[in-house]
């Protein structure tokens, strides 16, 4: 293509793998997401960088996995987190994103582009904010992780949005969806732009309207969803100021609260793509689509389930990193096309530059490798594995540990206690039958892979808590 395309980078966060219809979800309704789907290619094996939410973004915005970044956590503005918590003290991490990277924005925009960013940030704040980071406008983008104390309905206390003129009880998703489609109705057509659109759904708070929360609720009781086990507590949370609570995990999607959340955010997507057909802008501009982290399946409500996939959101395991991730680029994308190469997000920055037909800049994204060639199916990727370090204990119940996948198998390195578990994602993608005595080889030629990667990567190991107290045993 010799034009170069308009650019929109979706990110939902906390969005699980099945939380969509295109991925699999029978109860969450969302087809405006699933055309979009279908009008490109799908991938079924993409992941986040992380677990938990600031390490994916930073990865995205450097095309460098977190611990090359050292923002391995999500950013505890508040200054909470213990580093204490579990058997393990959990390692020092930056709490803003450097300056120093060049952003993909600050790329693209010295490439020629307009760039945009509307919704979550959690990258910084003073110092640190997008337009810190290459970007021309800023809506909604903040230090904070999500809505906060305010939640998803104005008065907001998100202080970017906090003065914003709009009648009390203004959805978030929908404000933030304006301002967007103001943003692609009023650019220009000469130059192409950046939109990084990050809406803070569907973090908690979980909240919806009131009208779709009764249509989910129906739903529910129509499907007879409301009369199954819902809920199973059958491990102790590893926090030591949750030591003796159980990590509560959700069984299915039955939830009517997130599924009118997500409901809203369908809606607001296909706001997106209207206003892209109407001002003419749809077969110029690429669309990529993905999430943060797993959906919230343990902890906090547990609002979603990951099945087949174990565990969500803050686990090492499949639940808490595989994503939905598709891209429609009319023209240059097939669509209804599919792809089950595992891919990651420091993939994203090459990819980006390179269909815009700018230079790549390989001192910056170091961990990525463009996955134009997949989009077009016209060749493999390079790269033989991808990783991951998370060495911390996460809200959700996760511990920490580090873990590779190469081909079909998965090792997974965990710190507190030392195990180490392999699975052959292909035939058991449930994370159910632990290969590491079946299959010694591929278990230390893996573990060689990570030891080495991490050291590369000078990647931070947690210590011994020498004040640890197990929890209490129950017989």
């Amino acid at each position: 293509m010799s034009k170069r395309p308009n650019i929109i980078l979706i990110l939902i966060d906390d969005m699980g793998w099945r939380d969509l219809g295109c991925y699999g979800s029978t109860f969450y309704e969302t087809p405006n997401i699933d055309r979009l789907c279908a009008a490109g290619m799908r991938f079924s094996d993409a992941y986040a960088a992380c677990p938990v939410c600031s390490p994916t973004r930073a990865s995205l915005l450097t095309g460098k996995y977190p611990a090359t970044v050292g923002i391995t956590d999500w950013i505890d503005w508040q200054g909470k987190l213990h580093p204490a918590r579990g058997a393990m003290i959990d390692v020092p991490y930056l709490k803003e994103l450097p300056t120093s990277e060049q952003s993909l924005a600050t790329a693209l925009r010295n490439g020629g582009y307009q760039t945009w960013h509307v919704g979550k940030w959690h990258l910084g704040g003073e110092g640190h904010s997008p337009q810190d980071h290459g970007f021309d406008v800023n809506i909604g983008g903040y230090h904070m992780g999500s809505p906060g104390h305010g939640g998803y309905f104005s008065p907001w206390s998100i202080d970017p949005l906090a003065d914003a003129d709009v009648p009390e009880g203004t959805y978030l998703t929908d404000h933030l969806t304006d301002h967007v489609v103001d943003l692609i109705q009023d650019a220009e057509d000469e130059q192409p732009f950046f939109l990084n659109l990050w809406y803070y759904s569907v973090h908690t708070p979980i909240q919806a309207k009131a009208d779709r929360i009764a249509r989910y609720e129906q739903k529910a009781r129509d499907l007879g969803l409301d009369q199954l086990e819902t809920f199973s507590e059958d491990e102790f949370h590893p926090c030591e100021h949750k030591k003796d609570q159980h990590v509560r995990r959700r069984l299915l999607q039955s939830d009517p609260v997130y599924a009118a959340m997500i409901d809203s955010l369908d809606e607001n997507i296909g706001r997106v793509l209207d206003t892209l057909d109407a001002t003419g802008k749809s077969d110029d501009t690429l669309i990529l689509f993905t999430s943060d982290n797993g959906g919230l399946a343990t902890s906090e409500g547990s609002p979603t389930c990951n099945a087949p996939l174990a565990e969500g959101k803050g686990w090492m395991y499949e639940g808490g990193t595989r994503e939905p991730l598709f891209v429609r680029w009319p023209g240059a994308v097939a669509q209804g096309s599919e792809c089950d190469t595992p891919i990651s997000s420091p993939d994203i920055y090459p990819t980006l530059l390179e269909a815009a037909g700018l230079p790549l800049i390989p001192d910056q994204h170091v961990d990525g490798e463009s996955i134009l060639p997949l989009l077009q199916q016209q060749g493999e990727l390079e790269r033989a594995s991808i990783f991951w370090h998370y060495p911390h204990y996460g809200n959700q119940g996760g511990t920490p540990g580090s873990s590779i996948r190469c081909g079909d198998w998965k090792l997974i390195e965990f710190f507190d206690d030392g195990r180490r578990e392999l699975y052959n994602l292909r035939q058991d993608i449930g994370e159910d039958d632990n290969q590491i005595d079946a299959e010694p080889a591929i278990a230390t030629n893996l573990h060689n892979q990570l030891a080495a990667w991490r050291e590369s990567v000078a990647a931070k190991i947690p210590a011994p808590n020498p004040d640890w107290e197990p929890p209490p045993i129950v017989t």
